[in-house]
């Protein structure tokens, strides 16, 4: 299960690296495993839609039950699949890099970061960082 506090911890963490690499405005969604939102936040400076963005890309994550980037390679191998699956989840899913799963120890999907405000790749790398900083594995998805 995945805590508030241990929530906390990856968007804390998340949010920690992204201005020690001083990077854009971010928003950081962190979700359960049935898709709510356990933390989340919008910097300063981001643009409005900016927390729809990372929230879509986790949620993404958790529909489909793998990383955003494995949801980007369907999109461009199969865009009728992921047309069709984003409209049977109501929309909201972001098939670009910097949605992450959470994994326990187990390799059991607990919930998922979403990211978004700089690079799709540096979204990624802030979600990776705050999940592995909580003690978890993140899992982005296939390259």
């Amino acid at each position: 299960m995945l805590s508030l506090k241990k929530a906390q911890t990856i968007l804390k963490a998340a949010l920690s690296l992204a201005r020690e690499k001083n990077m854009k405005p971010l928003a950081i969604f962190v979700l359960d495993d049935r898709g709510s939102v356990k933390a989340a936040a919008v910097e300063d400076g981001s643009s409005l839609k900016r927390g729809d963005i990372a929230q879509g890309k986790a949620y993404g994550c958790i529909s489909l039950g793998v990383g955003s980037r494995s949801i980007n390679k369907m999109a461009l191998e199969r865009p009728h699949f992921v047309a069709s699956a984003s409209h049977v989840i109501g929309g909201s899913m972001i098939p670009v890099p910097g949605g992450v799963l959470i994994k326990d120890a187990k390799g059991t999907v607990i919930g998922a970061v979403g990211v978004s405000g700089e690079t799709s790749d540096n979204d990624e790398v802030i979600a990776v960082a705050g999940v592995e900083a909580a003690g978890f594995k993140a899992d982005p998805g296939a390259n």
